[in-house]
């Protein structure tokens, strides 16, 4: 039997009166914006058959929760999201909060109880299980969340970003097939705490797995936490022990660390090394020959997809299609 939502379980869901969910849904007035907010999440949540009446008779205000201002790729992210509130209607508001990637209980206090009378959520966080609660109770009441960059919570819900996966098998492919020399193969990751580094990992991995090369053993993973100093003490570990390291990927924010061992080594012209994202330092170490590949996951378009989904989520636009970001591949024929 299909299930037909009463006005009494909007109710219960909105926390408000049945009187109350009458009058939005039938475009009555004199209901306080933030009332007719909360019917209208809860009529959506609980899929409502028919047309809902217009949503927002005020500042539409999206969060947008980040973490790691201080990285090339989170800063290109908060720009674009800062340029593309420029260019929205003045009815439209968005608002960035950065939050410490390591305090996971201070992120699900955000994401529950921010200071703001949100419509909206956009956030890239870590995997852990409060953060995951606190993002399906926010989408069982119905208000539009988005994820970005990174999933955090289930794959039922919204995620813009690459597909990670392909981009780690992607990363095993050049060098698995340009890669002349012999020996080991290393990877740098910031950790497991986060679904983006988890897939590309894997994704590399399944590749050498599946296409064996006599010429090349993948090793080893460190997790380096996207910390300059952490990651290059444990990939210059990684070199004293494996002195004939041949091939690094970074599947995360430390090129600069993993530039600053590779070229401290004899061999380093010899040292195949893929990483992600374009910027001044990658674009450098390509020229240079210090870098063969850089994945880029094209923060700007990421931003642009997020909004468009939240506005598609609240009613603003219509159906927005959310197939993955293409990823650029660069290199220094084309940087």
């Amino acid at each position: 039997m299909v299930f037909r939502p009463t006005y009494s379980d909007i109710a219960r869901l909105a926390e408000v009166g049945t009187a109350t969910v009458e009058r939005v849904l039938n475009g009555r007035g004199n209901v306080r914006p933030e009332k007719v907010e909360q019917v209208l999440r809860a009529a959506r949540a609980l899929r409502y058959p028919r047309l809902l009446p217009e949503v927002h008779h005020g500042i539409i205000r999206v969060e947008v929760v980040l973490v790691r201002p201080d990285t090339g790729f989170y800063e290109r992210l908060a720009r674009q999201f800062e340029r593309i509130a420029a260019s929205l209607d003045s009815s439209i508001a968005i608002h960035r909060t950065f939050v410490d990637e390591l305090a996971p209980e201070v992120i699900a206090r955000q994401i529950l109880k921010s200071g703001l009378r949100r419509s909206a959520l956009i956030i890239s966080a870590p995997i852990h299980p409060k953060i995951t609660e606190a993002l399906e109770r926010v989408q069982a009441s119905g208000q539009p969340v988005i994820q970005v960059v990174s999933r955090s919570a289930g794959p039922n819900a919204d995620f813009v970003g690459i597909d990670n996966y392909l981009a780690g098998r992607t990363a095993a492919m050049f060098m698995s097939r340009m890669q002349r020399a012999s020996g080991k193969v290393v990877v740098v990751a910031h950790s497991q705490a986060y679904g983006a580094h988890r897939d590309r990992v894997r994704g590399f991995s399944d590749y050498f797995r599946e296409n064996p090369n006599d010429a090349l053993v993948f090793t080893h993973v460190v997790f380096g936490r996207d910390e300059h100093v952490r990651s290059a003490s444990l990939l210059q570990e990684c070199f004293r022990v494996w002195p004939d390291i041949v091939g690094v990927y970074n599947s995360g924010g430390a090129n600069p660390a993993v530039i600053s061992v590779i070229e401290k080594q004899k061999t380093w012209r010899d040292i195949f090394f893929v990483g992600h994202e374009l910027t001044p330092i990658t674009r450098a170490a390509l020229r240079s020959g210090r870098m063969e590949m850089v994945i880029d996951q094209s923060p700007e378009a990421q931003a642009r997809r997020s909004i468009d989904l939240v506005l598609a989520r609240l009613g603003w636009i219509g159906n927005v299609d959310n197939f993955p970001i293409p990823f650029v591949t660069y290199t220094a024929e084309n940087v």
